[in-house]
């Protein structure tokens, strides 16, 4: 099958590369108001970048009526913001926080999670997630259809337990994010397995990069 992009729709596109690129991490981000109300929403066009700068990407779109998110609208006029990985524990509520809420309502007082301080920008992070990356603004690209947000991480925010401060590793087995799988479905990340036995026996060692990781 083959398939001209230019001959389908906007939505059409859109269906087939979010149900084809998967699974995609998800990033509940909290953001603050002109009044302070922290908003949360979660976003699976996410992922990390780059570590020099340590920059992470969020493409938040545009509503019909060509107005913004409350999250890319607080991106906009503070340029800080707090992104969170959610795990199996809180799944349910990183969903609910996908509702329509008014401005002036937090998403985190609605589904029951708490917050605690940020170091060094104003929103302030989800004391429930397993890890989060406070960001500043990087810089802002657009399309018609989406804005597209890289932010430089600052401080990172762990699960006690979650790091290996020795080998600077994640331990794994204390980790258990979920992941989006297109329209509303999710995955979990409990079957694991590793490639590195069947490479090993299919041909010689070699150094393994930073991307390989």
């Amino acid at each position: 099958m083959d398939i001209d992009f230019s001959a389908i729709t906007e939505y059409q596109r859109y269906k087939l590369m979010a149900s084809l690129i998967v699974p995609r991490p998800i990033a509940l981000i909290t953001t603050l108001s002109e009044d302070g109300v922290v908003n949360a929403a979660p976003f699976s066009m996410f992922n990390m970048l780059g570590e020099e700068p340590p920059i992470v990407m969020v493409s938040i779109n545009r509503l019909q009526d060509g107005q913004l998110k409350h999250t890319a609208a607080n991106i906009v006029r503070t340029g800080e913001f707090v992104v969170h990985l959610t795990d199996e524990a809180m799944a349910g509520q990183m969903h609910r926080c996908g509702e329509r809420f008014p401005a002036d309502v937090s998403e985190l007082a609605e589904v029951g999670l708490s917050t605690a301080p940020s170091r060094h920008v104003k929103p302030p992070r989800i004391a429930e997630a397993p890890a989060a990356f406070e960001c500043t603004l990087y810089e802002l690209l657009e399309t018609p259809s989406r804005q597209i947000f890289i932010g430089r991480v600052h401080w990172l925010h762990a699960r006690d337990g979650l790091i290996d401060t020795e080998l600077w590793r994640v331990r794994l087995q204390n980790y258990f994010p979920v992941a989006r799988f297109g329209a509303s479905f999710y995955i979990n990340t409990r079957e694991r397995f590793s490639l590195e036995a069947a490479s090993a026996q299919a041909q010689p060692a070699l150094s393994t990069s930073i991307d390989e990781i």
